[in-house]
């Protein structure tokens, strides 16, 4: 009995701390949040409360009605508001893709930090639908592209077959911001099928395997995407 009061709480308190980070860049998430509740509502209660053949039940559908779509509402803008202030948050610190790239699901393998340099130059590697995925973070456009080359080379050694993307994060022109790197990977397509997923998850871990155990250069790694994932991904 007390497993369903546990996670009640659990998510009570992501929810409140989920508020509490958004708050610090976004000022106006509480005011905007309660803006959209009460319009859902207004728009839910008018809404049913004007159909025709009017009654005590009707009263009643249109309250809860308005209840329901101001919940609605409030938790969507929510959400959206809190997803924009963790990439805020995040934006500049290394591993900052990584934590993004966490997010996706289902078909998606995320690997951080496959190769890097010590000036904390890095990049990621995602394997999906489109196949394989190179994402580069770091402060120096030419550092990170010989990287990603070296990168790439390695993956072409293994999986000559299997196409490879590379997609640089950051602000910069050909770059993708750091807020619409989920998406940009998702739209890459799908040119690997489910049944080739096995023979190139295996053939990664034997690259894998052959690398050096040098250890990720130190730095700030972001944090605040993991206390929101829930919240994102639509709690």
């Amino acid at each position: 009995m007390s497993t369903p009061v546990t996670t009640d709480l659990s998510r009570r308190q992501q929810l409140v701390r989920s508020y509490q980070m958004a708050k610090k860049s976004d000022p106006r998430l509480g005011l905007l949040t309660l803006g959209a509740g009460l319009f859902g509502a207004l728009i839910g209660f008018f809404g049913v409360a004007a159909l025709p053949g009017g009654g005590p039940l009707s009263w009643i559908i249109a309250v809860v009605t308005g209840i329901l779509l101001g919940l609605l509402l409030a938790m969507i803008v929510f959400g959206r508001r809190v997803q924009r202030a963790a990439y805020d948050q995040m934006d500049g610190q290394v591993g900052a893709a990584a934590a993004a790239l966490g997010m996706l699901r289902g078909k998606w393998k995320v690997d951080p930090a496959v190769g890097f340099t010590k000036q904390q130059d890095v990049v990621h590697r995602v394997v999906g639908p489109p196949g394989i995925v190179l994402v580069g973070e770091g402060s120096s456009p030419a550092r990170l592209k010989a990287l990603m080359s070296t990168e790439r080379r390695k993956h072409e050694r293994v999986l000559a077959d299997t196409p490879i993307h590379e997609v640089v994060c950051g602000k910069g022109e050909g770059q993708v911001p750091l807020d619409k790197i989920l998406r940009h990977v998702q739209k890459l397509g799908r040119q690997v099928k489910p049944a080739e997923m096995t023979d190139i998850l295996n053939r990664l871990r034997a690259l894998d395997a052959n690398r050096s155990n040098i250890p990720l250069p130190k730095g700030p790694v972001p944090t605040s995407m993991k206390g929101m994932r829930g919240q994102m991904r639509g709690r």
